[in-house]
């Protein structure tokens, strides 16, 4: 952790969400009714790891995590998991994720009672049956306080990361001396159930980049579009078609450097890559239309800009990831 000393008091960065998470759900009496209760945080978070183990975006010091914690009873567990299981399986197949299942099992030496380990695993592997993807089981390789199902992806050298973690966790409601009042009226431990899907926001990115090859599709790409003007005299709208780009939601640069040929512009933007490049002139302005042309120089034509944000709009809600083919 990153701590220091204030005033004889001791201080930290946030190094986890679970203790803040634990007291939330302790800051009054539970219900039975209330469980599932479940709390989701993208807070930002640090720790002090080695400077050995740090690699680019996929290790780092600082990162932020989409966090949740889901506070349970046991026999809540199996309906939990699959319904992270189908979150999981949504987001990662948007972006076109493959992914493998491994489902680790009691170690040697661990917490709490045998017989709920032997509850928590049986309706974890019934989660993943009913799930209906394949997995494996690795005996012994659960942490100390609760067995887990470990999620990992494949980069595009073939790099394994594990970045979803859906983990079972019998001991922090017993370190913070959790409860609720069950049905028939006794106070119960519930269990927590620690679920990230992407994991550090900052090495799904590193994932996605190398995935697509710098070259981010049209829904995800910080650089959408660009408009070029081919003279001095097409400024004004080249802007004008900028701002309604970017009414509409899109990503739209203008490139009016006086020191680069319009030639040149067009290469910048190709190698900066931009998905489309609109390029305008007299013909255009006086029609208002652009000139559509892709980063890998695929010459669309003329287009009315009204015609392009209609394409744009299309191609964003269909999460294409070849968007300037289709277009």
């Amino acid at each position: 952790m990153f701590s220091f000393d204030v005033e004889k008091e001791t201080f930290a960065l946030k190094p986890m969400n679970c203790p803040g998470h634990c007291l939330m759900f302790d800051q009054r009496s539970r219900s039975w009714r209330e469980l599932p209760l479940r709390l989701a945080d993208f807070g930002v978070l640090h720790r002090n790891e080695l400077s050995g183990a740090l690699t680019g975006l996929t290790r780092v010091r600082r990162f932020q995590q989409d966090d949740a914690h889901i506070f349970c009873a046991v026999d809540q567990i199996r309906q939990e998991i699959l319904a992270a299981l189908n979150f999981l399986k949504h987001v990662y197949s948007v972006f076109g994720f493959s992914f493998q299942l491994v489902l680790s099992t009691r170690p040697e030496k661990f917490l709490g009672e045998m017989g709920m380990w032997n509850e928590a695993e049986k309706q974890l592997a019934e989660s993943l049956n009913e799930f209906g993807c394949q997995w494996k089981e690795n005996p012994g390789d659960g942490a100390f306080y609760g067995p887990k199902i470990d999620i990992t992806i494949l980069d595009a050298l073939r790099r394994p990361h594990q970045c979803a973690t859906i983990q079972l966790d019998f001991q922090l409601p017993i370190r913070f001396n959790l409860g609720y009042v069950s049905e028939s009226g006794e106070k119960k431990r519930p269990v927590i159930i620690h679920r990230a899907i992407l994991g550090s926001v900052e090495r799904m990115i590193a994932i996605l980049t190398e995935s697509c090859g710098g070259k981010w599709p049209f829904w995800l790409s910080p650089r959408q579009c660009i408009v070029i003007p081919v003279g001095t005299p097409f400024h004004d709208y080249a802007f004008k078609v900028k701002d309604q780009l970017y009414s509409a939601g899109f990503m739209c640069d203008v490139d009016v450097d006086p020191g680069d040929t319009m030639n040149k512009k067009i290469r910048n933007a190709q190698l900066a890559q931009y998905n489309f490049i609109l390029v305008v002139g007299e013909k255009e302005h006086s029609g208002g239309t652009v000139n559509v042309r892709t980063r890998d120089n695929v010459v669309h034509g003329e287009f009315s800009v009204e015609a392009v944000i209609q394409k744009f709009q299309s191609l964003k809600d269909k999460q294409l990831f070849d968007s300037e083919v289709d277009f």
